[in-house]
């Protein structure tokens, strides 16, 4: 089976055109299938209230659908967002009479430069998503299990017990794996794994699976918490990294200010102990405390926002160390 995970913005309840609703939240999931292809569309139905939503959305997706209706902040910090997050491949669905050549300097250096103009055409959307799906086909996986999942819902099922929901962010899991609750570093055993209602013993990198959990109650867990088998995954409770700034950002980083940093579906408030700005403002040297430990692979790549920055609240990147 083959999944593929798309992010809708710009056009609120969009997504209910081209799949079925499943869960439901500050996001929205809709779903098809077809034979083995599978494509999750998930929309941030609480986006632009909560940048959270917007954040958590464009994390777990392959890729993005972008409904423009028009051009204004929304769409700019969606942009902003999409390529910060680093969501490559896309579309570009144009409507109200809005053309690419009016839109092309508002993606121009962004990673939606590439994203191809779609029509307004369900039937040949969901078309389109399916194939992609199919070609991100995946057969059982070999050797040991080393895999992360992060968690996006979490709940306890009369019958079944603890089971969240997510998907698999890098590697692959098996069902009766012995996995690490990060953070926190938790022991638990997947009980049992689900992908679109069906059991499967495995699952792998793409896959939006459910897991049923032994070892670890509901009330333990929480959005953005990850499931794995990774030895190298580590966890930080400060950070010393370089801000790659967006072009578009202009209120410089100061000691005090409290930023978000946002990596897979962990979205953890930082106070900035220490700034040093160097030669180049656009790229300052932060030291920042969080306000719970953050779990990542060195060498990832994670988002920053300040959720007082007005009509833009995406700040940069920066490099997990």
């Amino acid at each position: 089976m083959g999944n593929f995970t798309v992010v809708v913005c710009g056009s609120p309840d969009y997504a209910k055109n081209l799949g079925k609703r499943s869960t439901a939240s500050d996001m929205t999931f809709f779903d098809i299938k077809s034979g083995d292809a599978t494509v999750t569309f998930v929309e941030p139905t609480k986006y632009p209230e909560r940048l959270s939503t917007l954040f958590h959305a464009a994390s777990m997706a392959d890729a993005a659908l972008v409904v423009v209706d028009e051009i204004g902040p929304v769409l700019g910090e969606t942009i902003v967002m999409l390529h910060c997050v680093g969501v490559r491949k896309g579309w570009l669905l144009l409507r109200n009479y809005i053309t690419l050549d009016q839109l092309a300097p508002f993606l121009k250096g962004t990673a939606l430069e590439g994203y191809e103009p779609v029509q307004d055409d369900h039937a040949a959307l969901r078309e389109l998503m399916l194939g992609e799906a199919a070609k991100a086909g995946s057969d059982e996986p070999e050797g040991d299990s080393c895999g992360s999942v992060p968690i996006d819902h979490h709940f306890d099922v009369k019958g079944v017990g603890t089971v969240i929901l997510g998907r698999v962010a890098d590697g692959h899991i098996r069902k009766h794996d012995a996995i690490r609750v990060l953070p926190g570093g938790k022991d638990a055993e997947i009980r049992s794994i689900q992908k679109h209602d069906d059991d499967y013993d495995w699952a792998v990198k793409g896959d939006r699976v459910g897991l049923a959990l032994k070892g670890v109650g509901a009330e333990e867990l929480d959005r953005g918490m990850v499931l794995t088998t990774d030895p190298a995954l580590i966890e930080r409770s400060t950070l010393t990294c370089v801000v790659e700034v967006v072009k578009y950002w202009t209120t410089p980083i100061t000691e005090g200010m409290v930023l978000h940093v946002g990596h897979w579906m962990q979205f953890v408030p930082a106070k900035v102990e220490e700034v040093s700005e160097g030669a180049d403002k656009r790229r300052p040297r932060v030291t920042m405390q969080f306000q719970k430990p953050l779990a990542f692979k060195p060498g990832s790549k994670a988002a920053l926002a300040y959720l007082e920055g007005g009509k833009l609240r995406v700040v940069g990147t920066v490099a997990l160390e």
